[in-house]
């Protein structure tokens, strides 16, 4: 094919006149690729297109199966203290969002939820036409994680939740979407600066491993907001609990966790561009 199709993230185009910090101990050049066509027939023709969606699918798969069993052993234990607890659901999602990172990057970015992809998307590091395959792909994965779930334990997943996303009993629908907006601004910033091509070239004597800043990202996140929405801040992950649940409170405040992280990731990458990608 000539080329190896990566969705990579880019920085700021324009250098500083001033570097500063560790910026100015490093003579490296960068130049950052041209923003994505909104529409690439090219892709469609290409393997490595389709095979980036088939990473992203079975990472959601793996990324449900995993955190959907760990939820359900928490609720099945009698008290936190019998269980890995709220600490060991943050660590679960945070660890597979790690592994996963870092399994997938070089095959499709690794996004592996939804508000990434259209983060990513409105930034214009990948095309409309990958953004959509790229959802398309994550949420018929987070169906299929959840589903082998209830496949293997069917009485047990209807009566422990089976990992479902609703606003907690004490909380408002608009204390939950604030808590999906904000969790995945956390989030989506974090997948923005770790990824920072110009960053890594600047200051490339400083490693950096991008997966493990991402993944423990998902795991704070995850510590503040599960006692209110029990963490969606990925619309697959709370649609493929929802359609294998497939109970009303499952769907009740279904929406507040697709518009929240939609809005989360947006700001996301408003600030990217408009902000850190700013001419000094």
């Amino acid at each position: 094919e000539g080329k190896e199709e990566d969705v990579r993230v880019g920085a700021n185009k324009f250098p500083e006149r001033q570097p500063i910090g560790t910026s100015a101990q490093s003579d490296k050049d960068y130049k950052e690729p041209p923003p994505a066509p909104l529409f690439e027939p090219g892709e469609l023709a290409s393997w490595s297109f389709w095979r980036a969606g088939i990473a992203e699918f079975i990472a959601t798969f793996l990324f449900l199966y995993i955190t959907v069993l760990t939820v359900m052993g928490v609720k099945r234990s009698p008290n936190m203290c019998a269980s890995v607890g709220i600490q060991g659901i943050a660590w679960a999602f945070g660890g597979m969002i790690f592994a996963l990172v870092y399994c997938t990057a070089g095959i499709s970015g690794g996004h592996i939820n939804p508000a990434v992809t259209f983060g990513l998307f409105l930034a214009r590091k990948l095309s409309l036409t990958r953004a959509v395959y790229y959802i398309v792909m994550q949420c018929l994965g987070a169906i299929c994680g959840a589903g082998v779930v209830k496949g293997f334990q069917p009485k047990q997943y209807q009566a422990l939740g089976g990992g479902a996303n609703t606003v907690a009993h004490g909380y408002t629908k608009g204390s939950g979407l604030g808590a999906e907006i904000i969790g995945t601004l956390v989030l989506v910033y974090t997948v923005f600066s770790a990824t920072d091509a110009k960053r890594n070239a600047r200051d490339s004597h400083v490693p950096i491993l991008a997966p493990l800043p991402i993944g423990f990202a998902v795991f704070l996140v995850h510590l503040a907001t599960i006692p209110i929405t029990g963490t969606g801040i990925n619309p697959a992950r709370s649609l493929g609990a929802a359609i294998i649940f497939n109970k009303d409170n499952a769907w009740d405040d279904h929406w507040v966790f697709w518009v929240g992280p939609f809005i989360g990731a947006a700001l996301a990458a408003l600030y990217h561009v408009i902000v850190i990608r700013a001419i000094p």
